[in-house]
């Protein structure tokens, strides 16, 4: 045999995961190995029909303390640990009746979904592995001669190998097996810490880790030869990370990272009170609408930018309908983003085979509150995310003129919108939709003026004579700090603005809102965006 095989003669299987556990267990037991196992695992092998040694007959203890010490033991952890080659180790395991475990699968106490369903604390304490990780990253650590299995995906790969090397396992092998071992245990503390962290409202604890299972690798990242993958953390909030691909081809990395700024901004929207849908292009809406269905919301959004929108991402906030689903596939659209979807508009979308269609079975909750990471050179920049809806803040009217039902009704639209928006943003809004939007400028004056241009272009491509900012408002994600952006909007013919205030220059901002007769509310929150 090759100095890198090592031959599988006993292994250790405790698992909460049962899936796939008994096809492997008898594969293994065909192969002449050993099987120790642990608790609600023995049960199960044994029901089977397969013969079993308890791990408390390696240790001499019983299971005990509600099984939190079953494994937690020279006789387990010497068998995992010990170098084979090593006579000093040889010769401790043959003094202290230590058998080698050359196989370990473990698949750890569900705590992530524990948490996911919304246990108590203390049925989420009574789900943190303790045995498990330290026999992982025992058998990890010695993977020159001990194979471990964390993810029941493995077991082909593992069992292949079995009858390819006449029950032995090789180096390579064992190596792969052991890097996933080290990410699964990490990527399980980084939900434990983090979730206690929660508990404890500790928004900077002193050590911050995160972690996520591969959802996919990708072709490429933002760019050709970027390489890129995608991980899902185990966060349950509805989007493209829990999404179900109905149909199209693998999403990019530039198409799930936009499809999740659509789906974020189109549940500012309770579906319960009107539909709504947002185009999305490079990460900023070009066009969102509220209306009576959904194909309404969609064409209002459309003819905001529908230059932008042509390779677009298009989110609603109720089912697609085969209506909207005709209307959609009109354009070139890279992704549909909804709740649901009719089985007739799902055959629509299915003539256009690259189209992606997702259903997410609900929506985010933008009042909720969670955590966003962004990395920086040496570090990571850490923020719980901006759960401010524009429903629940108290607008201060600071102008002569209040903003009428009607106008108050749209500044709040535009205000949803505008949180969405790269900073700087200018969002124009008349009659629930956009009608022209300012993104990522370094000038919030530049922003007001992108924002002016492109209404002006989707109304002389709907024919119109004036520019859709004719009798709009305007919503700023931060406050102008000169008059000059404001006085652009008003020349574009805003009639009513919102903005956060807070400006060193508010009452000079203030003056030029009167001197126009227009109706200005300050929201006290700003919705910075980068």
């Amino acid at each position: 045999m090759s100095e890198t095989l090592r031959r599988v003669t006993r292994a250790l299987l405790s698992v909460s995961d049962k899936a796939g556990l008994i096809d492997f267990a008898r594969r293994l037991d065909k192969h002449g190995i050993e099987i120790v196992s642990t608790g609600g695992t023995a049960k199960t092998l044994i029901d089977a029909g397969l013969k079993v040694v308890d791990v408390s007959e390696v240790t001499g203890f019983p299971e005990m303390m509600d099984g939190r010490v079953k494994t937690l033991h020279p006789r387990v952890h010497g068998g995992l640990l010990a170098i084979r080659a090593n006579k000093d180790h040889a010769g401790a395991m043959q003094t202290h009746g230590i058998k080698p475990i050359d196989l370990l699968v473990v698949s750890l106490y569900p705590f992530e979904a524990t948490v996911a369903k919304g246990a108590g604390f203390d049925d989420c304490i009574e789900n943190i592995d303790i045995g498990g990780p330290a026999m992982i990253r025992a058998a990890a650590k010695n993977h020159g001669d001990v194979a471990v299995i964390v993810d029941a995906d493995d077991y082909r790969t593992v069992l292949d190998e079995l009858d390819a090397q006449n029950g032995a396992t090789t180096l390579a092998l064992r190596k792969t097996l052991a890097a996933k071992a080290y990410a699964r245990t990490a990527a399980y503390d980084a939900a434990i810490s983090n979730w206690f962290a929660a508990q404890l409202h500790d928004t900077a604890p002193a050590f911050r880790a995160f972690g996520g299972k591969l959802a996919e690798a990708l072709r490429y990242g933002e760019n050709p030869h970027q390489s890129a993958a995608f991980y899902r953390s185990g966060e349950q909030r509805p989007g493209v990370a829990t999404a179900r691909q109905l149909q199209g081809k693998q999403l990019s990395y530039n198409n799930i990272n936009d499809t999740d700024a659509a789906y974020e901004c189109v549940a500012e929207f309770d579906p319960r009170r009107t539909a709504a849908c947002v185009i999305v292009k490079h990460a900023n809406p070009c066009g969102v609408a509220e209306g009576e269905t959904i194909m309404d919301a969609y064409r209002k959004a459309l003819a905001c930018d529908s230059t932008s929108a042509f390779g677009g991402i298009v989110a609603l906030n109720r089912t697609l309908d085969a209506e909207a689903a005709r209307a959609i596939t009109d354009i070139f659209t890279e992704v549909i983003i909804a709740p649901e979807a009719t089985d007739e508009a799902v055959a629509i979308v299915g003539a256009k085979k690259n189209l992606r269609l997702l259903v997410a079975g609900g929506l985010p909750d933008p009042r909720e509150a969670g955590l966003l990471v962004k990395s920086v050179a040496g570090g990571l920049l850490v923020q719980s995310r901006d759960n401010a809806v524009a429903d629940d803040m108290d607008l201060k009217v600071v102008t002569r003129r209040a903003p009428t039902n009607a106008e108050l009704r749209d500044l709040r639209f535009a205000f949803r919108v505008a949180k969405h928006v790269k900073s700087n943003t200018i969002v124009y809004a008349k009659d629930n939709a956009t009608v022209g939007i300012g993104a990522g400028q370094m000038s919030r004056i530049d922003s007001a003026r992108i924002a002016a241009r492109k209404a002006q272009d989707a109304a002389k491509e709907l024919g119109l004579a004036e520019p859709l900012t004719r009798g709009s408002v305007v919503a700023s994600d931060a406050f102008f700090p000169f008059a000059d952006g404001l006085l652009v909007a008003i020349e574009a013919g805003a009639t009513a603005v919102i903005q956060p205030g807070g400006s060193m220059r508010d009452d000079e901002v203030i003056k030029a809102a009167d001197d126009a007769g227009i109706a200005m509310v300050f929201t006290g929150t700003r919705h910075f965006r980068h």
